[in-house]
């Protein structure tokens, strides 16, 4: 593909030229939707309000190649079927024909990270996070796995969104962490991803839910802070931070009453029901807050599971019972940092000047479009924040992705620390568990969520990677 003038004086309305089945097409951008593809669902098939909805989305793709240079594993593997244009032609035709999935087709999708660098990138509005989450469900209820595949995907879908069931798995993964280099050897490549994965410290209990944290002093605001499954057995002081900075500003915080996973990991294995299931639940739960003494946000400090809380509204959009519920959830969810940024928090005296490489994780900049917020809040505080190039790329974690892709995956996170360790930060700051987790595993540089050093330029302690930090300055 081929731009011209993309920059300078120019405006949007340049023109451009780009091939659509083996034609160059020359146009101006306000002419992609001429060019869009061509579907033939039946009518009866467009009854199905999911086939309505692909339809649609498939209808909006005019194959203009630019969503191509900033997938991640199309960068990796140069196949156009490792592409977002390449899975979305695989997509319309398993679709189209109403035809069960194929290992080529499972193939393809699978190494997709949905990652959503090609929704932003897009300039027709493809909602590709939509068609590839159907095409999974499509794939969970039409393909046959191999048994090993099935296996371990059943223990994930399990044990991941149960946070005691969690922490026994990781207590088991610290007493196997020796053996992970040589399982890989022999070919155990996911059971060593899941054991190189696993910290190098003994997980938290549980976080309980049904708790109210009071602000300090004249109470500003009400929100619900999302426990989780993984975050709290994983990296309880995330929220921790986040409760203290939130209660020292006035913010009163609630942990509602039965909250529990979200569903995002279940949803991106295209095991819907559970999903669904899930998601009732927590509407449930904060619902109840919402009628009772009332919320002004739901805030959420693992990025990947906000992106699939504000997308409730559309996952249960057929369902008359939840609806109308999910949508004002979903209206009412926020990252941490999107909340943070729109109330008046104090300024301190930084407790160091530490250069900051942000991260932002695919979920935050990609899925919900919050770039800005956390690189400002971080600055405010007295932070030397820097971009990490490439910064558009995944670092690989992407949920159950480095377990189930690992090759793939520990390529992107050395790619990644690569690109990060060009410029030599202190510290690498991040909004969620999976990307920190990810990336701590190729550097010895502290990986910190972003509200924990906020919380600590506000009067909170030092987060616990920081402390070597502190002893070789000392």
């Amino acid at each position: 593909m081929r731009l011209e003038g993309w920059g300078g004086h120019h405006t949007a309305a340049t023109w451009f030229e780009t091939r659509s089945c083996g034609a160059l097409l020359t146009m101006r951008p306000g002419e992609l939707r001429k060019h869009s593809m061509q579907t033939t669902f039946t009518l009866d098939q467009l009854m199905d309000p999911q086939t309505a909805v692909s339809e649609k989305i498939l209808r909006a793709c005019v194959h203009c190649g630019f969503c191509t240079a900033t997938c991640p594993t199309y960068v990796l593997l140069g196949d156009e079927l490792d592409s977002p244009s390449g899975r979305i032609s695989l997509i319309k035709e398993m679709l189209e024909h109403d035809r069960p999935a194929t290992g080529e087709v499972v193939k393809h999708i699978d190494r997709c990270l949905s990652c959503l660098a090609c929704m932003t990138t897009c300039p027709s509005g493809v909602h590709y996070m939509h068609l590839v989450d159907y095409a999974r469900e499509h794939i969970e209820g039409t393909y046959k796995r191999p048994l090993a595949d099935r296996f371990m995907r059943g223990v994930l879908a399990k044990v991941l969104p149960n946070p005691s069931l969690f922490r026994l798995a990781m207590v088991a993964g610290w007493l196997g962490k020796p053996f992970a280099t040589p399982l890989r050897a022999i070919g155990f490549e996911r059971l060593s991803a899941m054991l190189r994965l696993t910290p190098a410290k003994m997980p938290a209990p549980a976080a309980e839910t049904g708790k109210v944290y009071p602000a300090q002093g004249p109470r500003r605001g009400r929100v619900a802070l999302l426990a989780g499954c993984i975050h709290p057995v994983l990296s309880p002081s995330t929220n921790e931070a986040a409760i203290r900075l939130l209660n020292r500003n006035g913010i009163e915080v609630v942990v509602a009453a039965g909250e529990a996973c979200c569903g995002s990991l279940s949803h991106h294995m295209g095991r819907e029901a559970e999903a669904l299931a899930f998601a009732k639940n927590d509407v449930d739960a904060w619902t109840r807050e919402i009628d009772g003494e009332g919320l002004d946000a739901i805030l959420i400090t693992v990025s990947g599971c906000g992106t699939t809380v504000k997308d409730y509204g559309f996952m249960l959009r057929t369902d008359s019972a939840y609806a109308e519920k999910a949508a004002a959830v979903s209206a009412c969810a926020k990252d941490v940092t999107e909340y943070l940024a729109s109330i008046d928090l104090a300024v301190s005296v930084p407790p160091a000047t530490l250069t900051i490489a942000y991260h932002s994780a695919c979920s935050l900049q990609h899925g919900q479009k919050v770039v800005r917020e956390p690189k400002e809040l971080l600055s405010k505080f007295g932070f030397i924040v820097k971009d990490v190039p490439e910064g558009h790329l995944c670092c690989g974690s992407a949920g159950t992705y480095n377990i189930l892709q690992p090759t793939l995956a520990d390529r992107l996170r050395d790619r990644k620390v690569a690109n990060i360790e060009r410029l030599q930060p202190d510290v690498i700051a991040a909004g969620n568990i999976g990307c920190i987790t990810q990336i701590a595993t190729g550097t010895d540089i502290p990986v910190v969520h972003t509200v924990e050093l906020i919380d600590w330029a506000t009067g909170g302690p030092m987060p616990e990677p920081l402390r070597k930090l502190q002893a070789l300055s000392a």
